[in-house]
């Protein structure tokens, strides 16, 4: 996910970071558990995202639930009736939070037992990336590596995608961790948090995302007073309720009097700059995606998994 609101002059705690990126890992494993052909994304969203609540955590951005050619941000809509069909292959990206503190994991369901290949290559390529971490390697290091292992396989990377740094409030932070060899030289920091996450691809397919046209994710930019009632009825309840990180727009239905309210607001609010679009983003040649994710901690010799139970 590609989510940032920085506020990183504190030292941080990094037993709270652990509890939270432990909780997040729980999560994602329930999520994997409910997808089914045939259920509803929304079931498994709003249970996903309760189970954090309930257990005393905060979200650190909606339930991803993006299928096929789509690598990233398809969260269900308000009312969403969209089911799991028996060929999907669904990346699953998660994330709780707690006192600024974020968690981000990811796994691909395979229902179609057609692409386990493409999906034990992220698994092999991300163990691989993991084994290498350590105070003062290179990133490309760790992009040549993850390159290297789908090459190996037959299969690519998403050239335009990849891992990043995790700081307070702060999901998508430096250092960028390419999925190939870019050439770039900064070195990793002893005492901080990186989240991997390989994305492969065909080998036949581009190996790039782009933006669609779909979005149900957003963040709060900017308190500027949209000219339609309902669109001001839904900024306050952003600004009340998420401020910081990012949000799902069926988070915002209650009181609100239609789905036609709360999307003619939403519509409004984006047009006039007082929120930003996360927009689902799909492989540009339509070839299928697959994604694992682990943070960690970067540690003198070697690095932390972190989003593990």
């Amino acid at each position: 996910m590609d989510y940032s609101n920085s506020d990183n002059n504190v030292e941080e705690d990094e037993s709270l970071a652990e509890e939270v990126c432990k909780i997040s890992y729980e999560a994602l494993l329930k999520a994997r558990d409910m997808i089914k052909p045939g259920v509803k994304f929304l079931d498994v969203a709003e249970a996903t995202e309760s189970y954090v609540k309930d257990k005393g955590y905060e979200i650190a951005f909606p339930l991803n639930l993006s299928i096929n050619n789509e690598a990233a941000h398809y969260t269900p809509s308000y009312m969403d009736d969209k089911v799991f069909g028996e060929k999907d292959l669904i990346k699953v990206d998660f994330g709780a939070a707690k006192d600024g503190y974020l968690g981000d994991c990811a796994l691909t369901v395979d229902l179609s037992g057609e692409y386990g290949k493409l999906v034990d290559a992220t698994k092999e390529a991300l163990e691989n990336a993991v084994s290498i971490v350590k105070a003062g390697r290179k990133v490309q290091d760790i992009g040549k590596v993850i390159n290297d292992t789908f090459d190996k396989l037959g299969f690519r990377p998403i050239e335009n995608l990849g891992g990043h740094g995790v700081k307070l409030h702060e999901l998508h932070a430096e250092p960028f961790i390419p999925n190939y060899d870019n050439g770039d030289d900064t070195l990793l920091e002893e005492g901080t948090r990186i989240a991997i996450e390989p994305f492969a691809t065909l080998k036949q397919s581009r190996g790039l995302v782009t933006e669609t046209d779909v979005a149900e994710i957003y963040s709060f930019s900017e308190n500027i007073a949209p000219r339609l009632p309902a669109a001001r009825n839904v900024l306050n309840k952003i600004i009340d309720k998420y401020p910081s990180e990012p949000f799902a727009v069926r988070w915002l239905s209650e009181g609100i009097k239609s789905k036609f309210e709360l999307y003619s607001g939403i519509r409004e609010l984006e047009k006039v700059g007082a929120i930003d679009s996360y927009p689902v983003l799909a492989e540009v040649s339509h070839g299928m995606v697959a994604q694992t994710e682990f943070e960690l901690l970067v540690e003198k010799d070697s690095c932390k998994v972190l989003t593990k139970v």
